[in-house]
């Protein structure tokens, strides 16, 4: 008879999860002995670091990405990424191992208190099996849960000596479980959908990251064209949905009230696809939308639906969605927008670097589909007005907008797209929250390139300072870091540089070098 550990290891198998992300502790051995043979571990230094990777991977790939914590101290280390997957819609299982069931009642050491509770409100679900022979199906409802719309993460509590226990007969029926999940609009909807844009004057749309993460970007390039309508991408916004070189696109919507509603002035009809309405970071008291204009938003997410402040909204399958709607639209009889202005191309010789600078010779240097995972917080605008990103899955960046994402996150894209190169840009203030990541990009020879953008400062937290009218605060530098070293101890290839050709040697050197590499370049602080 097959045991629980058994059974959850080919329930995983036939979901196509044969890789583990994990920073394992005492309670989640019993489940890693005898570890199959046909599975992967990929173990991570620090369990912030464990989730994070899992994130990249998830995004990257679409698919659940399976998690391994330890109790309640290892959740707690991976809270960050915990905000960061639930805000950015990404398929985690994440299991933390419990105490055995025979000592939980007297609260051994270990024992992961009120497990359930532990990782809300980040979590779409979370459960601790009753007893052992709930474990799988426990697991198959995770499994699903974590796909079914809107995505995140779920969260298991697993006692340890639940995997041994022999799994009941009528267990086996969830093995050939499929759940799907049906989200398009029916013929009449649409065309009363398509009939509200046909008839506006001036249309905009905007869009967010669950645009890219359904890969409806070419569906939104066909409907901006049809419509001859610019489009912004949503601000705060983690994934790159268009095509940044295309003639209708603009750029970054600002996290403001005022300014985002003063970009849209003008247009009498807003369309969201994809995003929150909206997602504001510095407070900046104006109007919602321009006058005269009225939105609507195309969204998985219920709550996103529920919690706007104005406008419809429509709650489906984003990508199947768009695509019938560009087929649904008619052909605008207005100009097509002009082509944005793009920056100059900023001038060589300075040193320090400006980053503007070190970005052009990436643009240049690199892959045209290469995949960059941001974390210099920073140069933001500036990447999103100089970098080129045309195909989907080209850029990743924390949802959630706390630090400790991006270098982990690099080691899982790059994991599930081994063909693109992935070049991980990182601020030297952010670099410290995950740097263990380096460890684990060398173990397993992922072939990420880092660049550690160091300007002695946490720049946008120096930025906010001027925001707020706090300028005379303390902590907001952070000098006498040598990446360099600390990469080296990692076992990765690294180079520190000040210059533009220096630069552009060691950027070329570890784009062909088919492993890890780190590059730290010294660069001048900007305001954002």
């Amino acid at each position: 008879m097959a045991t629980i550990r058994d059974l959850t290891y080919e329930l995983l198998r036939r979901n196509g999860i044969t890789t583990i992300f994990g920073n394992p502790g005492s309670n989640e051995l019993p489940f890693l002995q005898d570890f199959p043979s046909d599975f992967r571990y990929i173990l991570a230094l620090h369990e912030g670091v464990a989730i994070g990777i899992a994130d990249g991977y998830a995004q990257a790939t679409g698919r659940t990405a399976l998690v391994n914590l330890h109790s309640a101290a290892g959740t707690g280390n991976a809270m960050g990424g915990f905000a960061n997957a639930w805000n950015s819609h990404s398929r985690l299982l994440v299991t933390a191992g419990q105490q055995t069931r025979a000592m939980i009642g007297v609260e051994p050491l270990l024992t992961n208190l009120d497990a359930t509770t532990l990782p809300k409100p980040l979590v779409k679900w979370s459960y601790e099996p009753a007893r052992a022979e709930d474990v799988p199906l426990a697991f198959s409802r995770a499994l699903h849960m974590s796909s079914l719309p809107a995505p995140g993460p779920v969260y298991l509590s697993i006692p340890y000596d639940d995997w041994a226990k022999p799994a009941e007969p009528e267990s086996l029926r969830l093995l050939g479980r499929s759940v799907f999940a049906a989200g398009a609009l029916d013929a009449g909807a649409m065309s009363a959908l398509a009939a509200r844009l046909d008839r506006s004057a001036n249309p905009v749309i905007i869009l967010g990251p669950d645009v890219d993460a359904a890969r409806a970007n070419d569906h939104a390039v066909r409907l901006s064209e049809r419509l001859k309508a610019p489009v912004w991408v949503a601000p705060s916004a983690p994934r790159c949905p268009f095509p940044t070189t295309h003639a209708n696109f603009r750029g970054l919507l600002p996290a403001g009230m005022a300014s985002l509603s003063r970009l849209l002035e003008g247009h009498d009809l807003v369309l969201a696809a994809g995003a929150p309405v909206f997602r504001y970071h510095q407070y900046e008291p104006g109007p919602l939308l321009p006058p005269g204009a009225e939105l609507i938003q195309i969204t998985c997410d219920p709550d996103e639906a529920a919690r706007a402040p104005m406008g419809d909204a429509i709650v489906g399958d984003v990508g199947r969605i768009l695509s019938a709607l560009a087929d649904a639209v008619g052909e605008a009889a207005r100009a097509a927008p002009q082509p944005r202005e793009t920056p100059p191309r900023s001038a060589p010789g300075a040193r320090p670097l400006t980053a503007e600078r070190v970005l052009d010779l990436m643009n240049e240097l690199a892959p045209p589909d290469a995949i960059y995972v941001n974390e210099s917080t920073s140069t933001i605008e500036a990447m999103w007005e100089r970098l080129r990103w045309e195909k989907p899955g080209s850029y990743y960046f924390g949802a959630a907008g706390g630090l400790g994402f991006a270098m982990p996150a690099a080691v899982g894209v790059q994991l599930a797209e081994p063909e693109r190169q992935v070049i991980a840009v990182i601020g030297d203030g952010s670099a410290n929250y995950s740097v263990t990541a380096l460890w684990t990009a060398a173990q397993h020879n992922v072939p990420v390139v880092f660049v550690i953008m160091r300007n002695g400062t946490y720049g946008a937290l120096r930025w906010f300072a001027g925001v707020l009218h706090a300028e005379r605060v303390p902590a907001l530098d952070v000098p006498g870091i040598d990446f360099v070293a600390i990469a080296k101890g990692y076992g990765l290839e690294a180079a520190q540089v000040d210059s533009d050709d220096a630069f552009a040697a060691a950027f070329a050197r570890a784009l062909k070098a088919g492993q890890p590499s780190l590059i730290e370049v010294a660069t001048a602080w900007t305001t954002p």
